[in-house]
């Protein structure tokens, strides 16, 4: 079977397997988005031996492997693109700024915790880490450090779990950090295993709140990049569920080229050039127009 045996995703097909994204992931893919599910499925039924759509709709909603199979269908439709060190300027305001104050505040009980939500192939919360690491230096061993990284896709978890990456992945990477914790082999990098120990990875949907519950309260939440591809409603819930989730004197970074300001009645916004950063609004506190 080829992909020419396989019939053209009609925009009722499409509407259906949009809302299936959407209702399982919060992720809106508008009609406009259409060509990009299609391409990117279409040899997804050539290995099913299916020839149309509606044939995909009912194994993806009602077959024994509905729950792989939507995984297998997430990994194909999104993009994981990252690297370690991403929007440097914002990590430097996490580093200089928001890491030494909470150091400060946490000097009692030397707990931090910081969630990497969204975090794909796992270089944001290696690269957390690292900083972390060098900012504590010989210190790190008196402190309990959480880091987590969580994601949607079990396929880039698994990439982040064994810890080695391509250049590419290392595009962004200063020359003396790949010198101190990578080992490069043959192209590829592997993270340093004190790294490596200092990040958990666990398989989490962001629609999940009662499973963020579980985790309990973060000191830093890193969700950046992902919330461009979810509507209003949605974005509200997210940053709802951060705000239950993060400490009073925490603060959450979010992508530079998201805005929560039209869903957002729990941060205020934290004065530090290319920052993109909030901190929970004291109780009984408005958020300023």
């Amino acid at each position: 079977m080829s992909s020419s045996s396989v019939r053209p995703m009609s925009d009722a097909q499409f509407k259906k397997l949009a809302k299936i994204i959407y209702d399982r992931s919060g992720i809106h893919f508008p009609e406009t988005k259409k060509y990009i599910i299609e391409s990117r499925l279409t040899h997804r039924l050539v290995e099913l031996e299916m020839e149309d759509y509606d044939q995909y709709t009912a194994f993806l909603t009602m077959g024994p492997y509905q729950s792989d199979e939507f995984q297998e269908m997430f990994n194909r439709i999104t993009i994981n693109e990252t690297s370690f060190f991403r929007n440097e300027p914002q990590l430097t305001v996490f580093e200089r700024q928001v890491l030494p104050e909470l150091l400060e505040a946490r000097s009692s009980t030397k707990r931090l915790r910081v969630w990497s939500a969204a975090c794909s192939t796992g270089e944001e919360p290696f690269t957390l880490a690292i900083i972390v690491h060098r900012t504590l230096g010989v210190r790190l061993k008196d402190w309990n450090i959480e880091i987590m990284g969580t994601d949607i896709s079990e396929r880039a978890l698994n990439v982040a779990n064994k810890g080695e990456y391509s250049s590419y992945a290392m595009r962004s990477t200063p020359e003396l950090v790949k010198n101190r914790y990578f080992k490069e082999n043959n192209g590829l990098w592997t993270i340093d295993e004190q790294i490596r120990s200092m990040v958990t990875f666990e398989l989490h949907n962001l629609k999940d709140r009662l499973a963020a519950k579980r985790h309990g309260i973060w000191d830093v939440i890193f969700c950046r990049n992902v919330m461009i591809y979810f509507d209003d409603e949605m974005k509200k819930r997210v940053v709802g569920m951060f705000a239950d989730q993060l400490a009073p004197d925490g603060t959450l970074f979010i992508g530079h080229s998201e805005n929560i300001r039209d869903v957002n009645d729990h941060f205020e916004s934290l004065p530090y050039t290319q920052g993109f950063c909030y901190r929970p609004l004291k109780a009984g506190v408005s958020k300023a127009a």
